[in-house]
């Protein structure tokens, strides 16, 4: 498929999707995210892809936040119905079957913090800065920036970065577990890669079915232990249960055919 703000390769299994709006920082308008996640759910189905990466075009930004030209007319029925399609974009890459790592080349604020915490894993380079600083716009954060920030460092923190909207830099998003690694810029990519290529060697049902079990943890109205408990013994049917099992016993690395 042809984007008009993404630019997607895949190479070696790994589909790299770049958001290709320099100009603007990669600022977010409504049809960026909707392709945003038209190519993700591209990436789950096709075959030869076995995970994904989510970048920025330049070296200054990842996403510098929403397009604010778009919605600074808008109604509060707008407002919400923008929020609401834009959560619905985000939530299935939080829910994406293969895994999606978020390589941080620069800023993350607003809408591109949130749109980073809804992918599985984050790289950040060195000179990246995360932050939500709608409240100096006068609104809270529209993608669930709110709840995910939460989720990965904790109530406290998440309430004074989102109160005093101050920037977070790349060594302290990865002290309070925002990110999983800081790495010089150069070697962003490739560190996202490297990630990936190991996860590639992994029985790919288990991998989705990790997803879903981890992301049941904190799904309102889900028991996240009875969702391990179902999970756990599906995989026991798969082909790529029995190949991991045998390939074990007989020492011997497993090929696994996602079956």
């Amino acid at each position: 498929m042809v984007y008009n703000n993404l630019l997607t390769q895949i190479t070696d299994g790994i589909l790299t999707i770049t958001i290709n709006r320099p100009d603007k920082l990669n600022a977010l308008n409504y049809e960026t995210i909707q392709e945003i996640g038209k190519a993700v759910a591209e990436g789950n189905a096709n075959e030869t892809v076995s995970g994904m990466i989510i970048t920025g075009a330049g070296e200054k930004a990842f996403v510098a936040g929403a397009d604010i030209s778009e919605f600074a007319h808008f109604s509060s029925s707008e407002a919400e119905n923008l929020s609401r399609d834009g959560n619905l974009v985000f939530h299935s890459i939080e829910q994406s079957a293969k895994p999606v790592i978020a390589a941080i080349n620069g800023f993350a604020l607003g809408g591109g913090c949130e749109l980073a915490m809804s992918c599985q894993l984050r790289v950040a380079a060195e000179h990246a800065r995360f932050g939500q600083p709608e409240v100096n716009l006068g609104l809270t954060p529209g993608y669930a920036g709110t709840q995910r920030l939460v989720q990965l460092i904790g109530k406290g923190k998440a309430l004074e970065y989102l109160m005093t909207a101050d920037m977070i830099p790349a060594a302290e998003a990865h002290r309070l577990g925002l990110v999983n690694y800081v790495v010089p810029a150069a070697e962003l990519h490739a560190k996202a890669t490297e990630i990936l290529q190991k996860i590639a060697t992994k029985a790919p049902l288990a991998i989705a079915a990790v997803i879903r079990c981890v992301n049941g943890y904190f799904r309102d109205g889900e028991n996240g232990f009875e969702t391990e408990i179902v999970e756990f013994g599906k995989c026991f049917v798969t082909e790529d249960f029995k190949e991991g099992t045998r390939a074990f016993l007989e020492k011997r690395k497993a090929e696994f055919k996602s079956k």
